[in-house]
């Protein structure tokens, strides 16, 4: 694969670099208390600029996730046993504490998290992310209406997942205390997904 140029770099940076801002910005004085223009004017570009890379307030907080999008249709591409890849990946993320799992109690990484989670714009823009992910691995699963029934479960599941380990990291339990639950939890709901989806996801 050949390395990006320099216009694809530079373009990469500024999305970097406005969402940074921005993130920055949210986490000290609140998401609605601070206006797009105010995000520009930190990062010194024009509103119309700032527009161009991001439609919409909301996606400057999403972009730090965006990469997650389409993870679930990598994973099963080209897998036999779709659902066991991704259980395995899932139960990969919980070991190396990956924040989408939920099971990470870095400052920067909680204070994120409450961001996300604690603003209700965001999480609505989030729900349509995730709709994006589900359609994403839908296409890889065969875009049948069996495929999309999967995906939908699937990834649902994952959801809720990773948001009870992160209520409970944010309630002030250690990783080290939430990870054996959270495995568990985990295994006993890739599980169930494999009783009830067809053979051509389980494997």
């Amino acid at each position: 694969m050949n390395a990006p140029g320099l216009r694809e770099r530079k373009k990469q940076r500024m999305f970097r670099t406005l969402s940074d801002t921005a993130v920055e910005l949210f986490l000290e004085k609140g998401f609605d208390a601070v206006s797009v223009a105010e995000v520009a004017a930190a990062a010194e570009v024009s509103k119309p600029t700032l527009f161009r890379y991001f439609p919409a307030k909301e996606d400057l907080v999403l972009h730090r996730i965006a990469d997650h999008e389409d993870e679930a249709a990598r994973v099963v591409r080209g897998a036999a046993r779709p659902l066991d890849a991704l259980r395995r990946h899932f139960l990969a993320g919980l070991e190396r504490c990956d924040p989408v799992t939920g099971l990470n109690d870095h400052p920067a990484v909680l204070a994120f998290h409450r961001l996300l989670y604690g603003t209700p714009a965001l999480v609505a823009r989030m729900h349509t992310q995730l709709e994006r992910s589900e359609a994403a691995l839908a296409e890889a699963l065969g875009a049948d209406l069996e495929a999309r029934l999967a995906a939908g479960q699937i990834i649902a599941v994952q959801r809720v997942l990773a948001l009870d380990n992160w209520r409970r990291i944010a309630a002030g339990e250690r990783v080290e205390d939430v990870r054996e639950d959270a495995v568990a939890a985990a295994e006993r709901a890739f599980a169930g997904l494999a009783a009830g989806l067809p053979e051509r996801v389980t494997g």
